[in-house]
């Protein structure tokens, strides 16, 4: 289905969150920009928001961490279900869904909403209730929608043992006539259609390329002594959570074997899938023989100090302090992390994960690559990107020119355009 581009004038966001600094809630913000240039105005639902209060629906349901929503998360996907799902769980399913939907009509009814982009909301089933509502909504209502898909439930083992198939083939995603669906690479687009017969439109990830990040300030000045860095000391930072497809082992291990003097910074913490993870990773540290800092307590999206007085930095403030980026996650739905140290200029190591061989390394880009483990020749590229300037500033400069030409905004205005006609 095509939007008709005049007919268009509020978009509505549902999601289960849309604050900090995740990989959805980073995009839709992108997305708001280039909608927003182009006069249209945005507006917002989810379980958790840090957008202005006048452009926004708090529904509390809507949040995948809210409590009930969880327990229907963890019953529905346990790996004693065998398909076989208890009528309460059914009975519950279906009360919040419809409380949801509710609220969902308020949502559109409040801000006169045109069109709604759900982002995430009707491909990873972290809330049931709120993908199967979404799904009803349109069906009732027929509202033109842009299914924006990061990453879906069979690319994560977690979701193959479950008792909510029915659901699942219904709503995650929904093959619905006023849906267009979008995705951010060209496997999740192939299988997305072999899957459900759905056919989609790639728009990747994006930054703002065609604006480089403006250099340090005063602020961070005290970056790494904050870290407890050395003046002869590299640091080497693994800009994402602390889960296990974010594969730190390779990190840790790469670190060990540069026989410079180095400490890996990881900047985000566990998040919402569990600790035992980030044991496992300080043991290995330890073993390994790595500094390894958790540095989370003092990373935020905003600046700002801590309750005993510590400053807060950005993951912009360290992306510029920093001297290598470890990036050695074996999935990923697109990787920002890897565009994010292209953008400040950073050489970077990367576990071939399937996006990354099929999408983005074909472009041209260079890094230190690793498949599944660390090699000596990573070892030895490492080496010499921290010891050679000119080496480093080759391959930076190189990422920065073919970013600029596959990953900046003008690419997303254009594709997003492309929709509404």
């Amino acid at each position: 289905m095509y939007i008709p581009f005049d007919t268009v004038h509020h978009i509505g966001f549902i999601s289960t969150r849309f604050a900090g600094t995740d990989g959805v809630s980073l995009e839709t913000e992108k997305w708001a920009r280039v909608f927003e240039k182009e006069r249209f105005k945005c507006f917002y639902f989810a379980g958790e928001l840090d957008r202005d209060p006048s452009c926004s629906f708090l529904s509390p349901k809507a949040h995948f961490m809210e409590p009930e929503i969880r327990t229907i998360f963890n019953t529905a996907f346990g790996v004693d279900t065998y398909g076989v799902r208890d009528r309460a769980l059914t009975t519950q399913i279906h009360t919040i869904k419809d409380l949801l939907k509710d609220q969902l009509y308020d949502f559109i009814a409040k801000f006169n909403i045109d069109l709604l982009v759900p982002e995430n909301a009707l491909t990873i089933p972290l809330n049931i209730p709120l993908g199967l509502a979404i799904t009803e909504l349109i069906a009732e209502t027929g509202l033109p929608c842009i299914a924006h898909h990061h990453d879906f439930f069979w690319e994560r083992q977690q979701f193959k043992a479950n008792s909510v198939w029915d659901y699942l083939n219904m709503a995650f995603p929904p093959h619905l006539p006023t849906i267009r669906h979008v995705v951010i690479s060209s496997s999740a687009s192939n299988q997305l259609s072999l899957r459900t017969g759905i056919s989609s439109t790639i728009i990747p990830n994006v930054m703002d390329f065609e604006n480089p990040p403006a250099p340090p300030d005063e602020y961070t000045d005290d970056v790494r002594q904050a870290l407890g860095l050395a003046a002869d000391e590299k640091l080497i930072l693994q800009p994402t959570r602390v889960v296990k497809r974010k594969g730190i082992e390779n990190a840790i291990e790469l670190v060990s074997r540069l026989g410079i003097k180095s400490r890996l910074v990881i900047s985000h913490a566990s998040g919402d899938e569990g600790h035992d993870y980030e044991q496992r990773v300080i043991d290995y540290s330890r073993r390994m023989g790595v500094d390894t800092l958790f540095v989370s307590d003092i990373i935020n999206d905003q600046r700002g100090t801590t309750a005993d007085g510590r400053k807060i930095y950005t993951l912009n403030d360290i992306y510029h302090h920093a001297d290598f980026i470890t990036y050695p996650s074996t999935v990923e739905g697109f990787g920002n992390a890897f565009l994010e140290a292209v953008y400040f200029r950073k050489p970077i190591m990367v576990n071939r994960y399937s996006i990354y061989t099929f999408d983005i390394k074909p472009k041209g880009f260079q890094a230190v690559e690793i498949d599944g483990y660390v090699t000596e020749d990573a070892v030895a590229q490492t080496q010499a990107l921290l010891q050679t300037a000119s080496m480093r500033q080759k391959m930076v400069e190189n990422n920065y020119r073919l970013a600029k030409q596959f990953y900046s905004y003008s690419v997303l205005h254009k594709k997003l355009m492309n929709l509404m006609i």
